[in-house]
């Protein structure tokens, strides 16, 4: 009978066999990097990704799913000394890292990386956060695990391409939290090596299916990664071992199937990915923003308003991905959120996607829904052939005066190459944390994250994300 897989090799075989160069280079780099190696826009950019996860976090914990997670886990577990970002609670270490990253996504307004094909930032801050402050490590210290998670994990997200089935979310993500804990842990090359080989086993096996159907488990993705990140290093420090190149096993062959080394160490140290990163306005899925831009050029050629009465149809032609968001009657809010016919109309209905844009009442209007229903999405081959660098739309409105307004929007407001402003980045924080906390406490957390350099530890900042009581 023929063997179709290799037998298990001996000790004494598996260590002739050489190791992936790009494993040892990544060892040394994560473990000698300093503070200050990083470029002065690095760490500004980074303390944006903090700022920009905090407020996600802390507007996502007051849904009531999240309000009702806690209190089960709590029920659960038992409390603990770490404090729950945007809540009243303290809980275990792990526990609050999962809720920070659940809650962080919850809404869709959480930072990504349109290189690697996901969101790095919300799977590494909240267990970095949490972990730096247990510690008693500084801000610089917060900051270059940060920095070393996120690019990890956007590096494994840069050099494979996952199956079409997967949602990144709760992948490699996972590794970014490891590495970023065990930065904080002064973990030596080796030690390094063998988390993000121990981490790269841990990552869930994700459906893409969640976000097109709109099922909220999806949001729990990236919060596992964060738990998992805790836990992997726990796992090394207590002396579990993993493969010699977890990563390539799995992302060369499991989750994917084109590892390409080269690009995990390619200008490693020149060139981070934190800060090619985007900031996120509309509170709905990245596919549906290239259209969402075109449509407020198409408002800006109307004088600022458009009926939504006055539409007899929009059609959008858009790239493979988005072309797949074509559902006009969304069952729950994530679904409307990953939805372009949705998205467009309440647009339009309530003048901008917002996050009340697409709770319940949003979704049961009936203007809202009519419009939506008169959207068309189809592929445009030449469209997604820009990806993954563009990720374009070309939108057209039929009035019925007559008038044929078009816009085509080939990057998306807030990608490096169009990146919002420093103070749009910040008044969005306050736009979605004001509701929690009031204006001047969203301004403090802004003004102790710009500081957390240079007097201001992660327990402090920490203790300034609580609130008195749940909402």
């Amino acid at each position: 009978m023929t063997i179709v897989t290799p037998g298990v090799k001996t000790a004494t075989e598996l260590a002739a066999e050489p190791r992936g160069e790009w494993l040892a280079e990544w060892g040394r780099f994560a473990a000698n990097l300093t503070f200050h190696d990083l470029p002065d826009p690095v760490v500004a950019r980074a303390k944006q990704v903090i700022t920009d996860c905090v407020g996600a976090i802390t507007a996502g914990m007051a849904e009531p799913e999240m309000q009702a997670l806690a209190m089960r886990l709590g029920a659960l577990d038992g409390t603990g000394s770490s404090q729950v970002i945007g809540s009243s609670k303290r809980l275990s270490a792990s526990n609050a890292a999962f809720l920070g990253g659940t809650a962080g996504t919850m809404l869709e307004l959480d930072e990504g990386n349109q290189y690697a094909r996901g969101h790095p930032g919300i799977h590494v801050v909240p267990a970095a956060l949490i972990a730096a402050a247990r510690m008693g490590c500084s801000g610089e210290d917060l900051i270059t695990a940060i920095v070393l998670g996120y690019e990890i994990g956007a590096r494994i997200g840069i050099a494979s391409r996952l199956n079409v089935a997967m949602h990144p979310h709760g992948t490699w993500g996972t590794v970014g939290a490891a590495v970023a804990i065990a930065r904080l842990n002064e973990a030596d090359p080796e030690t390094m090596v063998e988390t993000i080989n121990v981490a790269s086993s841990l990552g869930l096996t994700t459906s893409r299916k969640t976000m097109l159907e709109g099922a909220t488990v999806r949001n729990s993705f990236a919060g596992f990664s964060n738990k998992l990140g805790l836990i992997a290093w726990e796992m090394v420090a207590a002396g579990f071992g993993g493969e010699r190149d977890g990563v390539a096993t799995v992302y060369g062959t499991v989750a994917a199937s084109d590892f390409r080394p080269e690009a995990m160490t390619d200008q490693l140290g020149e060139r981070y990915e934190i800060a090619r990163n985007y900031f996120k306005r509309h509170a709905a899925c990245r596919y549906t923003h290239a259209a969402l831009d075109a449509l407020a050029d198409i408002t800006r050629q109307a004088a600022g308003r458009i009926d939504p009465h006055a539409v007899l149809g929009i059609d959008v032609a858009t790239y493979v991905w988005a072309a797949q968001l074509d559902d006009p009657e969304p069952k729950t809010m994530l679904a409307a959120k990953f939805s372009l016919p949705f998205a467009l109309a309440t647009t339009l209905v309530h003048g901008r996607a917002s996050i009340e844009a697409f709770r319940d009442k949003a979704r049961a209007d009936k203007v809202t829904l009519a419009l939506a229903s008169r959207v068309r999405v189809d592929e445009d081959p030449a469209l997604s052939a820009m990806l993954p660098a563009a990720r374009p739309a070309r939108v057209t409105l039929r009035l019925a005066d007559g008038r044929v307004l078009q816009s085509t929007a080939i990057t998306n407001k807030g990608d490096t190459e169009d990146p919002y402003s420093a103070e749009e980045v910040e008044q969005k924080f306050i736009d979605i944390t004001a509701p929690v906390w009031g204006e001047a406490k969203a301004l403090r957390v802004i003004a102790a994250v710009k500081a957390l350099e240079a007097d201001i530890d992660p327990q402090r900042l920490l203790t300034l994300l609580h609130i008195a009581g749940d909402a």
